[in-house]
């Protein structure tokens, strides 16, 4: 694998092997501190990003290499008129490998094409968003000991809600994983995730409109962002914003073990309350976002601690 455009270029051997490798890092930091050394990450965010940008660049430090590149458009020769390709094909003459973010679909897959370094996606549009993913599924593992067996539990916004959409395909290939889709109307989940993913592999699911009815069968919820943005009219969105706020009185029928994930940036979905509860975990989960791209830096570079 040159690349990592899509979740599923990844086989699930690979992402078992990422997860290892990233586990292997949280438990020797300092064995893998130069691994990197005197190689380059350009880091190319056509749009803003706190986390993602900075779990790359710091993924990158921290294997002992070095970070170029802008953290807007604005601040580049994308700002005269200049290609995603042509941008790609300049930064291969001082980088290694290329961590792109992008507002237009396609993108990063553009410019891997143009370039014979490696490209990663860091999100292009409401399209993917693979290291996320990689991110929420360490997460998982630490938090469960496991992938497989459980009930995951997405609620918010599944129609645009681009993490969602690559969870669901990445966890699917794992065994006796079923979901439950929680939205209101206006926002379920796409007829193409549910018909090429989820009914074509046979994988159990079942919609709801209340978190409240699904809280107490979950092994995973991960809340998303209901956006205003995404509603006709202001009344709906009015009726429809505070059935998905978590709250410590929604998280009281939850089991125990259960663990709370969120790609953050959060708004009101979850109550800072929530945030000393033990199932919540979103914060672990973004300090294991540097990690597990630690370990997809080394896997694309073809480095070994």
């Amino acid at each position: 694998m040159k690349d990592l455009i899509d979740i599923q270029d990844l086989t699930t051997e690979e992402i078992d092997q990422l997860i290892a490798v990233a586990e292997e890092i949280i438990a020797d930091p300092v064995r893998f501190q130069e691994v990197c050394k005197h190689r380059v990450l350009g880091s190319l965010f056509y749009e803003p990003s706190t986390r993602t940008r900075l779990s790359f660049e710091s993924a990158m430090l921290a294997l002992g290499g070095d970070v170029i590149g802008f953290s807007e458009a604005t601040s580049s020769s994308v700002a005269k008129g200049e290609s995603v390709a042509d941008t790609a094909r300049t930064v291969e003459c001082f980088a290694d490998i290329i961590a792109m973010r992008h507002p237009k679909e396609g993108a990063p897959f553009v410019a891997s094409r143009a370039v014979d370094i490696p490209v990663i996606n860091a999100g292009d549009g409401g399209h993917n968003h693979p290291t996320q993913t990689l991110t929420d599924l360490l997460t998982i593992h630490r938090e469960m000991g496991r992938l497989d067996n459980m009930v995951v539990g997405c609620c918010g916004d599944l129609k645009f809600g681009r993490t969602v959409h690559s969870l669901i395909a990445a966890m699917s290939r794992y065994p006796n994983v079923r979901f439950v889709l929680i939205s209101p109307e206006e926002l379920v989940i796409p007829e193409h995730v549910r018909t090429e993913i989820l009914e074509k592999q046979g994988i159990p699911f079942k919609e709801m409109r209340k978190l409240s009815d699904a809280m107490p069968e979950l092994d995973i919820l991960y809340m998303t962002r209901v956006q205003r943005e995404r509603f006709f009219n202001e009344a709906d969105y009015i009726r429809l914003k505070d059935t998905y706020i978590l709250t410590p009185e929604r998280l009281a029928t939850a089991k125990p073990t259960m663990r709370v994930l969120h790609p953050l940036p959060r708004v009101n979905e979850i109550s800072v309350k929530v945030d000393s509860d033990p199932r919540a975990a979103y914060f672990r989960q973004v300090k294991n976002g540097r990690f597990i791209r630690m370990a997809l830096i080394m896997k694309l570079l073809g480095v070994t601690a």
